[in-house]
């Protein structure tokens, strides 16, 4: 008799038979698929300025777009919320905004705090504050250091990322988020 794993982990006394017994067949294979793969797991959040909202790319060619992609296809049914900004936000207006953008679901906050802005005189206060508030809701925190958009493609504007530049940044931080998850299990 062979057990049901979930996520690496044998339910004890629930097996494929025991599941299967009282269900057709089409009624057990949407039982099982039922429990083996949920809608999502968890909520990533990026949180961050304009690089973050995909400035000058096509919907789904942000990074957390096609993060979002990477990670399933490598098997996470993860959600990646895009809540950055285009008005060029400061690290206070994001702090502002953070419990607003989390749900009880989520996991890891990728951070993108922008180039620093004339009035963002509290921007270390604020990121400390940011790491704080996500370690008391058990949220892993990933800043993006905004020295890695040079190692990037980018728009004819010189700041802003092509598509395939947020293809290379998603691709950088799949690892992490996925380290990340694993840590939050």
């Amino acid at each position: 008799m062979a057990e049901l794993v979930i996520n690496g982990n044998a339910r004890a006394g629930l097996t494929v038979a025991r599941l299967c017994k009282p269900l057709s067949v089409a009624g057990a294979l949407s039982a099982v698929l039922a429990v083996a793969a949920p809608a999502h797991a968890a909520t990533v959040v990026a949180l961050g300025a304009s690089q973050t909202a995909g400035h000058g790319v096509s919907q789904g060619e942000d990074y957390p777009s096609q993060l979002q992609k990477m990670l399933a296809d490598r098997g996470y049914a993860v959600s990646v919320k895009n809540a950055g900004s285009y008005n060029g936000e400061t690290t206070a207006a994001m702090l502002s905004r953070l419990d607003g953008v989390l749900s009880s679901d989520t996991k890891v906050v990728i951070f993108q705090p922008g180039r620093v802005r004339e009035g963002d005189t509290s921007r270390s206060e604020n990121v400390k504050t940011i790491k704080q508030k996500l370690k008391a809701r058990h949220v892993a925190f990933i800043k993006i250091p905004n020295k890695w958009f040079k190692d990037f493609p980018r728009q004819t504007d010189g700041q802003h990322l092509t598509a395939n530049g947020y293809r290379q940044l998603a691709e950088r931080l799949t690892p992490m988020v996925i380290h990340s998850l694993k840590s939050r299990d």
